[in-house]
């Protein structure tokens, strides 16, 4: 994805995301309205989430619309197959999917297939309000628009806390990117991380910051498989982590599954709040842009 191209975006709200007059949609077409605007953005959204958006009277946030069918009759499956398309006219760049953690939808085949693909092809999957919110703030200030002062609170890296977990196919790439981002994550109130991936940060941390100011840089829990995950969930619905960052490996069968959910459940859980980054292309823009977003509001 360049700097400048017109992104497409394809977008669904789970049912209790859209149609009260709080829900996470109303939320983020009224906040994320003028970086879309700015951003020029064709969005592909799924029938019920559209009929959503023009019931609120937000058609004015989505510049150009695709519309596709009801997800029961296919408009999320559709959507799966425009994440893989080679086609640069019809494939999306990005998908924003408001997932209500007790929505059995959320489940379904389709649904995480979506997920996985854009794993697999290298495109950000955004399942809470605030990773929508974010990466829309991030990629408008990437085009040029000014920053959302409304929104920098949530950039004071300080008083914040981010969790590092990598799969073990993916700890050498965590490894590089911690070490690549090393300044921007040093800003950080707290980093968390699981089992291995948490020592390997240690040890980066020390050769970087010496031994005794890199020893305790990650505060490390159990591993994943035994328990790690769940242990940083709870951090997570007491809002002590924003900012996860799980790079995934989505070509090998996990016995932890369940606890990779429940994870990712409780960032949904607190929607308005944290948010799940699990592919490496867009984990690396994103921290790009996380620290030009941070030192633009320190400014202010």
């Amino acid at each position: 994805m360049t700097q400048h191209k017109k992104l497409r975006i394809g977008l669904i709200a789970n049912r209790a995301h859209q149609d009260a007059p709080n829900s996470a949609l109303v939320q983020l077409l009224h906040g994320a309205g003028p970086a879309l605007q700015h951003l020029q953005a064709e969005m592909v959204i799924v029938g019920r989430t559209l009929d959503a958006i023009i019931s609120h009277g937000l058609m004015e946030s989505c510049p150009k619309v695709e519309r596709f069918p009801y997800g029961r009759d296919g408009g999320l499956m559709k959507l799966v197959s425009r994440v893989v398309d080679n086609d640069p006219a019809r494939a999306v760049d990005a998908v924003i999917y408001l997932i209500d953690p007790v929505d059995h939808s959320s489940i379904f085949p389709e649904a995480q297939a979506l997920k996985r693909q854009c794993v697999i092809h290298r495109k950000p999957f955004l399942a809470t309000l605030a990773s929508a919110r974010e990466w829309l703030e991030l990629e408008a200030m990437a085009a040029g628009a000014a920053i959302d002062n409304k929104l920098n609170t949530s950039f004071d890296l300080a008083n914040e806390g981010i969790a590092l977990i990598a799969h073990d196919a993916m700890k050498d790439s965590m490894l590089a990117m911690a070490e690549k981002h090393f300044d921007l994550l040093d800003h950080f109130a707290h980093r968390y991380a699981t089992g291995t991936t948490g020592g390997l940060l240690n040890r980066l941390a020390q050769k970087i910051k010496g031994e005794e100011a890199g020893r305790n840089w990650v505060q490390p829990y159990l591993s994943g498989p035994l328990g790690g995950d769940a242990q940083l969930a709870e951090l997570v619905l007491d809002r002590q982590i924003r900012r996860i960052l799980f790079l995934e490996d989505p070509h090998v069968a996990r016995q932890h599954e369940a606890d990779i959910q429940l994870l990712e459940r409780a960032a949904r859980t607190v929607t308005d709040f944290s948010q799940v980054t699990s592919e490496i292309s867009s984990a690396d823009r994103w921290l790009t842009l996380l620290a030009g977003r941070v030192a633009a509001s320190s400014q202010v």
